[in-house]
């Protein structure tokens, strides 16, 4: 946070953290319908969050990174709406959410940094699934990462994709056949280079183009 706090005020800051894991690949840090009670930051690793509709069908809602916060959607109806899943090794700082709202009324940043949380989590709200070409949703999808990795001091050029295919497919409401025939014609084009789950972007410019109005984050550097 860019304010700076007074001793007394970082001690209570300091207590209201309790840092959890390792949750392995698989494991669920979250179920739909439990109580909410806590907030929590992923400190290491990728999470999976989605839904299951009464059909038994998943439907994907996003995958969290370091640095990025989980649970925020739980705070209107008191219990989670979702399922939070680790992708691989995942650590987690959790908040506990009735402290923090008690200490947010007295330390106006802390407030200000809630409530910009909540704004970028109803911003999350994504338009790759909307009725654009499947070209677009794939270019979009890996230039966000790019963006989020280049944030948190990682190559934004070179990545992993922890999640499957099938997952990415799920997430942007694309088939899986389209998703792989995609991800192929991109390296074919040599826009891309796989390596099992490692993600090369070798033209970003021309992602970028076909991503066009797809993708409102600002060009990360390599």
């Amino acid at each position: 946070m860019s304010q700076g706090y007074d001793k007394q005020a970082l001690g209570e800051l300091h207590v209201l953290v309790d840092h959890v894991g390792p949750f392995k690949a698989g494991e669920y840090l979250f179920r739909a319908g439990d109580p909410f009670d806590a907030i929590a930051a992923v400190r290491a690793g990728m999470v999976k969050t989605f839904l299951v509709d009464s059909q038994g069908v998943e439907q994907v809602l996003g995958f969290s990174l370091p640095g990025e916060v989980i649970g925020l959607n739980a705070i209107h109806g008191a219990r989670y709406p979702c399922n939070a899943v680790a992708l691989d090794t995942v650590y987690l700082c959790r908040f506990s959410f009735p402290k923090m709202s008690v200490l947010a009324g007295r330390m106006p940043g802390l407030q200000a940094r809630l409530f910009s949380l909540l704004s970028a989590e109803i911003g999350k709200v994504t338009t790759l699934a909307a009725n654009h070409r499947s070209d677009a949703r794939l270019a979009a999808f890996l230039l966000d990462l790019s963006a989020r990795y280049a944030q948190r001091g990682f190559s934004a050029t070179r990545f992993n994709l922890t999640m499957t295919k099938l997952d990415i497919a799920n997430y942007l409401r694309m088939a899986p056949e389209t998703t792989s025939r995609v991800l192929r014609r991109f390296s074919d084009e040599q826009l891309i280079a796989v390596n099992q789950r490692e993600i090369v972007l070798l033209q970003p410019e021309r992602l970028h183009a076909l991503a066009d109005v797809l993708t409102t984050a600002p060009k990360a550097a390599p």
